[in-house]
Formats: structure tokens, C-alpha cells, sequence
């Protein structure tokens, strides 16, 4: 754990300039997502978004988290993220297109990368050893977001793949005493059912098998599943 907490430390100690213009570009380029939905706008959002998952992959986890264990494969896995953008980038799959029913949802998961230091703060941690709006739950929770956003048209693989991510968290949670990290896990349950149920109507017409019907059921019982272990987790976790 003091490895962990030592590596968080000292990539904050570095980059702490670069993660301010970082969170800031994505303020701006999700204002302008909302408000001038261009071709352009909708693209650099995107080369955004391989950017910051690169910069998780190559600069949080190589250089900075190098002594910790499986940093090379978290690095990869991150990587690969970064790559699913590109490849989106080229075949323009994902159109950003408004979805305004679940703003709700969408404004808290917004809001959580700006909780994550708050409450860092809170329980008594101090700079640089918090977490940031720049580390990959903090990215999670954003993508997840804005994806749920914009959930007409999704890529489902990298939906897949930040979930797994959140997923983590409740191991992240008593592993390393990170708390913050069930902001994470609870808000992923919800965003999980909103995305494939979206997908699911969007092709309740078509003939597959499973049927999408029976499909969505299975879907609630996961997540039903999922919440019921984060219950779980949570109760333990204040009756220790």
C-alpha cells in the first residue's frame, strides 16, 4: 500500500501543471460538445480522448507506476482504450449524438472526478497524496459520463472495457484504502443497465438470440447482482 500510495505521490509532485491544463481541455471540449456540436468539435473530442488515454497508459502507469505489480499490464489495458478511439476516430462510429434523457446520471458522473479529491481531502489525506481528475478512475467515470451522454450511437467496446475498470474498484477499495473508489463501482451499475438497454431497444425489431427481451431481463439481474455485492462491500466497509 505505501508503494502505491508513494507512486500517486510522485506523479502528482510532477504533473500536476500538465493534469490542471488537462482537465481544463476537457471542460472546454465537452462545453463545446454540447453547445457547437461540429464535425471538428466531435473529432478533437475523440484525438482527446486518445490522448488521455494514452497518458494514462504510457505516463501514469509506465513511468510513474513502475515499481508497483502488473503495471505493464494495467498499461496495456489503458492502451488498448486509447487505440478503440483511434480506430473510432478514423471510422467515425461513435457520432456524438445528444441523448438527454439520463442528465441526471450524466451530471453526477461529471462530478465525480472533481469528488474524488474532495474527499481524498476529507478523510485526512493531503497533496500530493490524493487522487486527482487525471487518474484512470477519475478518466473512467468521465468517459462513462460522457458516453452516457452521447448514448444514441456507442461504442460498446469501450463501454465493456470501462466498466471491467470500475468493476476493479471494489478490490482497489481494501487492497489499497482507497474509498473513493466506490464512487466508481456504485455509479457503474446504473450506466451498465442505461447503455445495453439503450442498445437493446434500439434493436428490440430485430431477431436475435437470445431474443434482446430476454436479454435485458439477464441484464437487470446482473446489475442487480453487481449492486448487491457493492451493498455488500459498502456494509462491511463501515462495520469495520
Amino acid at each position: 500500500m505505501e508503494i502505491f500510495w508513494n507512486t500517486i505521490a510522485q506523479y502528482n509532485l510532477a504533473t500536476w501543471p500538465i493534469q490542471i491544463v488537462i482537465t481544463l481541455a476537457g471542460i472546454v471540449l465537452t462545453t463545446l460538445l454540447y453547445r457547437r456540436p461540429t464535425l471538428c468539435v466531435k473529432r478533437s473530442m475523440k484525438v482527446y480522448l486518445i490522448l488521455l488515454n494514452g497518458w494514462i497508459s504510457a505516463v501514469y502507469y509506465l513511468m510513474y507506476c513502475d515499481t508497483r505489480s502488473y503495471n505493464y499490464i494495467l498499461a496495456i489495458f489503458w492502451a488498448v482504450i486509447a487505440l478503440i478511439w483511434l480506430w473510432d476516430l478514423c471510422t467515425d462510429y461513435t457520432p456524438f449524438e445528444r441523448n438527454p434523457r439520463y442528465k441526471v446520471l450524466v451530471g453526477i458522473l461529471y462530478a465525480m472526478p472533481f469528488c474524488y479529491p474532495l474527499l481524498s481531502w476529507m478523510r485526512g489525506m493531503e497533496f500530493p497524496y490524493t487522487t486527482t481528475t487525471v487518474m484512470p478512475c477519475s478518466v473512467a467515470v468521465f468517459s462513462i459520463g460522457l458516453l452516457l451522454a452521447f448514448s444514441r450511437k456507442v461504442n460498446l467496446l469501450v463501454i465493456l472495457f470501462l466498466c471491467h475498470w470500475a468493476l476493479i474498484a471494489f478490490s482497489k477499495v481494501y487492497v489499497y484504502q482507497i474509498p473513493e473508489d466506490l464512487l466508481l463501482a456504485s455509479a457503474t451499475v446504473p450506466a451498465i443497465y442505461l447503455f445495453f438497454k439503450n442498445y437493446f431497444d434500439q434493436n428490440l425489431h430485430c431477431e436475435t438470440k437470445p431474443s434482446a427481451r430476454f436479454m435485458n431481463w439477464f441484464l437487470i439481474v446482473i446489475c442487480v447482482i453487481i449492486g448487491l455485492a457493492l451493498s455488500i462491500t459498502l456494509f462491511y466497509g463501515i462495520c469495520r
